[in-house]
């Protein structure tokens, strides 16, 4: 009789070891699939955001409402590197030519978020006299150009501005904190980037 409860004592422990072991494991599986999904939602919604707002601006390269203050298409791209772009523009639609810079900063400049990968990116809008710089921490962790002449032929480094046709762009985005090391990412590529204007000379 003794050692039956024992045994029965001994079971109970084991079945019980087995339940929290599984209600424990079902609860790390839940809370990494909540921290998941809200990291996914973060980086989608910087990704598209960060589209939307390139895409208005490289359409516009070159572009001015006022047709008087239209420049040469071909001189339109100040310069052009792998990691950043300057162009002229009306971002406003106001009449008014806007230089547009976009660059990046250095993973090791953002030390406002946990992931060692990531950077800024800013976008810098010159009018005249006045400078405007917004600086966007959206876990950006790869920008990079590639540029294109008349015949899709893909553009060596240094680009010369003048041969631009067309530009192509990856962004990858990754949250800014992760779950158990692993980060949330996107990825965005737009393969011909540009505006009309490029191809109007």
């Amino acid at each position: 009789m003794g050692s039956s409860t024992m045994i029965d004592i001994v079971g109970s422990y084991i079945i019980a070891g087995v339940l929290l072991t599984f209600m424990l494991n079902l609860d790390r599986n839940i809370t990494q699939a909540n921290y998941t999904s809200v990291n996914d939602v973060i980086v989608q919604t910087n990704i598209v955001n960060a589209a939307k707002i390139i895409e208005t601006d490289f359409r516009r390269i070159g572009y001015c409402a006022n047709p008087d203050a239209i420049i040469d298409p071909s001189k339109s791209i100040l310069s052009a590197t792998q990691n950043g772009i300057k162009f002229i523009s009306d971002v406003n639609g106001d009449g008014n030519v806007d230089t547009v810079t976009y660059s990046v900063g250095t993973a090791a400049a953002l030390t406002q978020t946990r992931n060692p990968k990531d950077f800024m990116l800013y976008r810098t809008v010159k009018t005249g006299a006045s400078t405007s710089t917004i600086g966007y921490s959206i876990g950006l962790t790869q920008f990079l150009f590639a540029y294109y002449g008349t015949q899709n032929d893909s553009l060596a480094f240094p680009i010369d501005v003048g041969k631009v046709y067309e530009m192509r762009l990856t962004m990858q985005l990754q949250s800014p904190f992760a779950y158990d090391t692993i980060y949330s990412y996107s990825y965005w590529r737009e393969m011909r980037l540009a505006s009309r204007n490029l191809k109007n000379r």
